[in-house]
Order: C-alpha cells, then sequence, then structure tokens
C-alpha cells in the first residue's frame, strides 16, 4: 500500500506542476483518480493526504481537491500586516511567526499600516494583484467597522488563507482569529485592584482598537458585580493619534490632563497597556506620587515596559500560550489543507511593584 500510494503522490505532484499558476484549480474526484490509474480509493486518498499535508493541495469537504499553489516563490511567501512595526510588542510577535512558518519553508514580508484604513486597503489591494500563500494581519482601529471588508472577502474567495492577530473585525468573524480573552483581562486587574482594597478605580484605555472597548468591559463589568459605583468620570480614553504623542514625541501632557481633570482621588489605576502604564507612572512620580503607596498602577502585555519602568509594573502576560506562535500555527493548519479555528489566549498575573 504505500509503495503504491508514493508512487501515485508523485504521480500527481508532476500533473500539478503543469497547473502550478491556477491557485484554485480543482483536481480529478477520488473516483476519478482511482479509475485513471486503476488504483483504489483508499490508495487515492492516502496519497492526497500525502499531498495535502506537503501543503500542495487544500481538500475541502463535499467539493473536491485544489492547488494551493504553493510550489511557486510567491505561494512560500507570508505577508505580515501590522500596524506598527517598532511596536515594543511586535518583535517577539514576529521571532514567533518566523519560529514557526521558517521550519516549513515559509518566509515573512512585513507591511506597516500605522493603524491607518487607508494604508491596510492599499495593502491589501497590492496582495490581491500578487497574490502570496498566505496572510497574517493585525488588523487597523479594530474597535470601528472597516470599509476594508470587501478586500478581504475578495481574498477570502481566491482561498488565500488568513488569520487575524491581536483584534479581528466584527463582520469578518469567519475568518480564524488569534486573540488575547481581553474581557477576563480587564476583570482580573480590577479585582486585583479591589482584593488590595481599593475602591476608587480608574482606568486609561484605547479607543479605536477592539481591545481597549474589551478591556474596559471586563473592567467596569467587575466593579458592578462587586457593587461599586460604575466609574463614567474615571475612565480615560485615547485614540492612535495621541498614542504618537505620547510615545513618539514624549508628550505627557494628555496623561497629566488625565490624572488632573478625570483620575483626581483614584487609587487605582487600570492600563490599556505597559506602554501607557510607563508613561504614566513618570507623570505620577514627577508630581511627586508615591506608586502604589498613593496609586497603584496595574497594565497588560508583561512587556519589557513593566521590568524598564522606575516602578515595575505588575501586568497580565502569557505564559506557554504565545500569540506570534499560535497565529502561525492556525496560518500552517490552512496552508496545510485543514481547517483551523479561532483560539482565546488566556492571561496571567505577574505582580511587582505597582500595584
Amino acid at each position: 500500500m504505500a509503495l503504491k500510494y508514493r508512487v501515485l503522490a508523485q504521480l500527481l505532484r508532476e500533473g500539478i506542476a503543469t497547473h502550478e499558476n491556477e491557485r484554485g484549480y480543482r483536481l480529478p474526484t477520488e473516483r476519478e483518480l482511482s479509475e485513471r490509474y486503476h488504483m483504489s480509493r483508499q490508495t487515492v486518498r492516502h496519497a492526497l493526504e500525502l499531498l495535502a499535508q506537503e501543503g500542495l493541495i487544500q481538500k475541502r469537504q463535499g467539493s473536491g481537491a485544489y492547488i494551493t499553489g504553493r510550489q511557486s516563490p510567491a505561494a512560500m511567501e507570508i505577508a505580515v500586516i501590522t500596524t506598527f512595526v517598532d511596536e515594543y510588542i511586535f518583535p517577539s510577535l514576529l521571532h514567533d511567526m518566523e519560529s514557526v512558518l521558517q521550519h516549513h519553508g515559509y518566509r515573512l514580508r512585513v507591511h506597516v499600516t500605522l493603524n491607518q484604513v487607508s494604508a491596510e486597503r492599499e495593502i491589501l489591494r497590492s496582495l490581491l494583484e500578487r497574490p502570496v500563500g498566505g496572510i497574517l494581519v493585525e488588523g487597523s482601529k479594530t474597535a470601528l467597522p472597516t470599509p476594508n471588508a470587501d478586500l478581504y472577502q475578495k481574498l477570502h474567495r481566491m482561498h488565500i488563507p488568513i488569520v487575524f492577530f491581536q483584534g479581528s473585525y466584527g463582520s469578518l468573524s469567519h475568518i480564524p482569529a488569534v486573540t488575547d480573552d481581553n474581557y477576563a483581562g480587564g476583570c482580573r486587574l480590577a479585582q486585583y485592584l479591589m482584593e488590595k482594597g481599593h475602591r476608587a478605580i480608574g482606568g486609561i484605555f484605547k479607543s479605536d482598537d477592539a481591545q481597549g472597548p474589551e478591556r474596559y468591559s471586563g473592567a467596569v463589568c467587575a466593579l458592578r458585580d462587586a457593587g461599586l459605583p460604575l466609574p463614567d468620570h474615571r475612565i480615560c480614553w485615547y485614540d492612535t493619534d495621541q498614542r504618537r504623542q505620547i510615545v513618539d514625541e514624549k508628550n505627557t501632557a494628555l496623561l497629566a490632563g488625565f490624572l488632573s481633570q478625570r483620575l483626581a482621588g483614584v487609587t487605582g489605576i487600570i492600563c490599556y497597556n505597559d506602554e501607557i502604564a510607563f508613561h504614566l507612572i513618570q507623570v505620577l512620580l514627577a508630581q511627586g506620587l508615591r506608586v502604589p503607596r498613593d496609586v497603584a498602577v496595574v497594565s497588560f502585555d508583561n512587556s519589557y515596559y513593566s521590568q524598564i519602568s522606575p516602578v515595575s509594573i505588575t501586568s497580565l502576560g502569557h505564559q506557554g500560550c504565545r500569540m506570534g506562535a499560535e497565529a502561525a500555527r492556525a496560518l500552517l493548519l490552512q496552508l496545510q489543507g485543514r481547517p483551523s479555528r479561532s483560539a482565546v489566549l488566556p492571561w496571567e498575573l505577574m505582580v511587582r511593584d505597582s500595584g
């Protein structure tokens, strides 16, 4: 049996090579192949499974087997679309993606949107004109409806594997996404502060990425369930342009304004991520406030910011499940002709000095 199905697999490889530029070309059915090569259906099935494992074909239930186009150079290229290439968590994400995909012969090309919908659209258009083997994408402004859903749908109909990471769009829920359990994370940080005796709790969240509203929701629902008043006046929001002012331009006026206008009197602050927590702690210290004695600060990501901060940051992070690797593995399943599902990664609290 082994010899027969391997012989048939080689014959099919040779046939596939003649259609290597025809992504989506359908192979003959199992029955047709069985009759053509005078081999049993079981032998044909084994040969097709081998080709699917190699990524040369994609088997679709009830439809047949289709060429993936992997043998062309472009098919071995994976597009990684990210918001900010210099964002503090991206290098580790990219490293983990590469560790999974390069082992299988794929190479990664990074595209940067700066979290701009227009830039995302131009990148997607270029990928429609020059298709790649697969796409790993961090959507732009995922808290908002995307006008680029039409291009994602076109890529999807071309059978180009796509996996979202970090955030995804509600209108594209049929495309797999690997995300954090942001609601549970917000709950956990609020509960942690309450366990430490805090009752005047506020937060700073990002408004235009899906993670912000999700983390906010978890935090305020935890406060609600504990019987505390909902802190509308203690919730602060910032967007991508304001992030640039804080992080790139070192302009802390926005954070100082938050502290004087909306966060006056709070004893605990939940930050959208370590990046904001790092800059907030510097503002607090400059104002003569002690962290955590006067104000406790907690956040998300457990990044290097949590280590280099003047006061090390209590932060949620991941142990074992790493987003870059999980997203790459989900894409690899599709490249091998197998289905992949969305995944939500759990958080683990790393307690340090800030809260």
